[in-house]
């Protein structure tokens, strides 16, 4: 049965393959979500693909690479009150929609559901799944399962409303563990961010991970911090950043552009309040903090 509540926002750049699986699994769902690609300038067949494949799927054909900064146009372009975030290579459940739905419905402080993600043919477990349900933050009555401040991109809904009222993905972070400043951004506004494990997400990488992706995640932990941190801890941060730039080159990158988007990042700094600055520190405490180093 068609469930017009939620849709679904996909950012995708030259992956028509992985796409098109992702796309076919999505079709068959029970709830039959209306989709919006937001394609980031892809150079291979994408946009010929999705329109001789999938004509029933809404493309948005941005003219540059926006990063995750493209699924905050697909959400503009859906109208649905719900959103569920799937990356090329990643899909939905069946059933799994419209159980996210019936906690939006029922908790109206709920701004952002983390799903449970199985990796690959084995459906195996992400380690981020009990690193959230882990979480030091615990349950709040006016909220589904556990609180957390982070949270696996391709696995997550959101209510509309919520993601545009903080603003969605920085555009200064543009990919790679750029989930920990939404969440800390939802979370400043009053939203609930939350794991449920009984959603679930599947998630099929590819085998190669890109080998820049580590100073991409290194850069944006470091621009979140000044972005939303006291002071005194982004400049802990850059040190140790810097220190290590000595001899890695993932980190000699990531301390080059961190430094090259700074000016931004301080006329955009806004501290997070007392009782969340309170929060993060308590998942670094615990090690908890590690889920949004895995997402």
């Amino acid at each position: 049965m068609s469930n017009p509540s939620i849709g679904i926002a996909i950012a995708t750049r030259n992956r028509s393959d992985r796409l098109a699986v992702t796309l076919r699994q999505l079709r068959a769902l029970p709830e039959r979500p209306p989709v919006v690609v937001a394609d980031n300038a892809s150079t291979d067949d994408t946009r010929e693909r999705l329109a001789r494949d999938f004509p029933d799927v809404r493309v948005l054909a941005l003219p540059a690479n926006r990063g995750a900064l493209a699924r905050t146009h697909a959400v503009r372009a859906l109208d649905t009150r719900y959103v569920a975030f799937s990356d090329d290579d990643s899909w939905w459940a069946p059933g799994a929609l419209g159980r996210a739905v019936e906690y939006f419905e029922a908790y109206p402080r709920l701004g952002l559901l983390s799903a449970r993600t199985l990796v690959g043919s084995e459906e195996a477990p992400d380690p981020l799944n009990d690193a959230l349900a882990r979480s030091p933050l615990g349950p709040a009555t006016d909220l589904p399962g556990t609180q957390v401040l982070g949270f696996l991109g391709c696995a997550a809904v959101v209510r509309r409303e919520a993601y545009l009222d903080a603003g969605g993905f920085h555009h200064l972070l543009f990919i790679g563990g750029e989930e920990t400043l939404l969440a800390y951004d939802l979370a400043a506004r009053g939203w609930g961010v939350v794991h449920c494990p009984d959603v679930t997400a599947h998630h099929h990488p590819a085998p190669a991970a890109r080998p820049e992706r580590p100073a991409m995640v290194r850069r944006n932990e470091l621009l979140t911090a000044w972005l939303r941190r006291p002071v005194p801890y982004a400049l802990a941060r850059t040190c140790r950043l810097a220190a290590d730039a000595r001899s890695a080159a993932p980190a000699r990158r990531a301390l080059r552009e961190t430094v090259t988007r700074l000016p931004a990042a301080l006329r955009a700094r806004r501290a997070l309040p007392p009782h969340l600055e309170r929060a993060a520190r308590l998942l670094e405490e615990t090690g908890a903090d590690k889920e949004t180093a895995l997402s």
